[in-house]
């Protein structure tokens, strides 16, 4: 093969596809994490992907191995040449139906796929292409023809993670482009990709890699999150059908009813739409990126005059372990006859939730203001709200098991909740005359 002078140098991508006895292949293997594949007991075929880079010293191409950057030095790679990639598919006489083909591209590999996706479709659509944060710029408003979207294959599901704006333009696309779209963490940063975390990096990076790092953070997530998928069969994270983050972080969107619910990743049910389907979740920082989300609605009973700021605090007992010490807070501050619902997110599962510790956290100089205030503020005519909080009951759903929870005060003779002062409620059933508590 002749260089040309203009494009010296070829990256040709040559796929080896060996079938099993049952005529299908395993995929590659995820780039960077073998360790973790070995914690989770799988034993990933290796790939028999090949990537020759073709030069004007030499015809029979130099092999670049994965997870091996020295190898691209050992084979003379130029950054400051050209560079063509070619990428080659199958033949027509081979039988392959494309209904069994998953494209897989990140950020402006996502259109590339909706493109090829959209080619191929005029005869026959191939199976699935999965979007991980796709690109942005030039392509945030552009028609579904023009970038990736559901039309381009049987079922497409898109993964959001770095949609958050820079004068005008965002890394990642907000708009949705598939029959799933998917916004962990609200979609437009994630978890751990902050700048403070750059003077953690900057002493082993140095500060030029470390800036670079932090940037791609957020976008690389996408792909991060994907590989999680699969590595940890046991951990699949739940998405829900949700308008936006806002109404997501207050809880009121953890229904799994008619396909409400997905599993981000590998494993999500590919159920297409007519209609593109926005679902929020919560992650973790790093891998296992799995959370568990509940849903706490609380009730104060106080005829409260003006709004205030309390801090409270949580501690979930549950079967398997218990989690203590949440923050909670309430926008706003507390007034009279408003329920408040709020999402808690655990990174471990606790099992089945049993007890709850509702803790007034402010000081004791918050508690002489209490105080005073209470005397000054008329609170109604009832004697049991005339020196603290009254909560009798609170109301719990758990997304990822779908289940509803009522708890009542375990003691009902001391009903007011004071500064400083911890509440323990239990398990109850409510009737329309009174409350069950269950046995703990």
């Amino acid at each position: 093969m002749e260089s040309a002078p203009c494009v010296p140098i070829f990256l040709v991508l040559c796929i080896f596809i060996q079938s099993s006895a049952h005529g299908q292949s395993l995929g590659p293997e995820p780039s960077g994490r073998r360790s973790q594949a070995v914690e989770t007991k799988k034993t990933l075929q290796e790939t028999k992907t090949r990537f020759l880079l073709l030069g004007d010293k030499t015809n029979e191409g130099c092999q670049i191995q994965l997870n091996r950057p020295d190898t691209l030095q050992e084979c003379g790679f130029n950054s400051s040449q050209p560079l063509v990639m070619i990428i080659h598919g199958w033949s027509e006489s081979v039988q392959f139906s494309p209904s069994n083909v998953h494209l897989i591209g990140y950020s402006l590999g996502a259109h590339v796929s909706g493109f090829a996706g959209s080619y191929l479709g005029r005869k026959h659509k191939i199976g699935r292409i999965t979007g991980l944060d796709a690109a942005g710029p030039l392509f945030e408003g552009s028609p579904p023809s023009d970038r990736l979207s559901p039309d381009d294959a049987n079922f497409v599901d898109a993964i959001h993670t770095f949609t958050r704006e820079h004068m005008g333009l965002s890394v990642g696309i907000k708009r949705p482009v598939a029959h799933y779209d998917f916004y962990p963490n609200g979609g437009s940063f994630q978890p751990g990709c902050h700048f403070l975390e750059l003077y953690k990096h900057i002493a082993e990076h140095g500060l030029h890699a470390t800036i670079t790092k932090t940037i791609k953070c957020s976008h690389e997530r996408s792909v991060h999150l994907f590989i999680d998928s699969l590595l940890h069969d046991g951990m699949q994270s739940t998405a829900y059908l949700c308008s936006d983050m806002d109404s997501f972080s207050q809880g009121r969107c953890l229904s799994c009813r008619k396909g409400r619910c997905n599993t981000l990743g590998y494993h999500v049910h590919q159920q297409p739409q007519s209609k593109s389907k926005k679902l929020f979740l919560v992650t973790r920082a790093q891998s296992p990126f799995k959370v568990y989300h509940y849903q706490f609605k609380i009730r104060f009973v106080n005829h409260i005059e003006k709004p205030i700021e309390p801090t409270f605090t949580m501690s979930l007992l549950g079967t398997k372990e218990e989690m203590q010490k949440i923050p909670i807070t309430l926008g706003g501050g507390i007034t009279s006859n408003k329920t408040y619902s709020f999402l808690v997110t655990l990174d471990s599962d606790i099992g089945e939730l049993i007890m709850i510790k509702f803790k007034w956290e402010n000081s004791a100089v918050w508690t002489n203001v209490w105080n005073t205030v209470q005397t000054i503020i008329p609170w109604g005519a009832e004697p049991c709200c005339h020196s603290g909080l009254l909560l009798k009951t609170i109301r719990v759903k758990a997304g990822e098991t779908q289940q509803r929870m009522t708890f009542c005060l375990e003691n009902t003779d001391d009903l007011q909740l004071h500064p400083t002062q911890e509440k323990i409620f239990v398990k109850c059933e409510l009737s329309s005359k009174k409350s069950k508590r269950k046995t703990r």
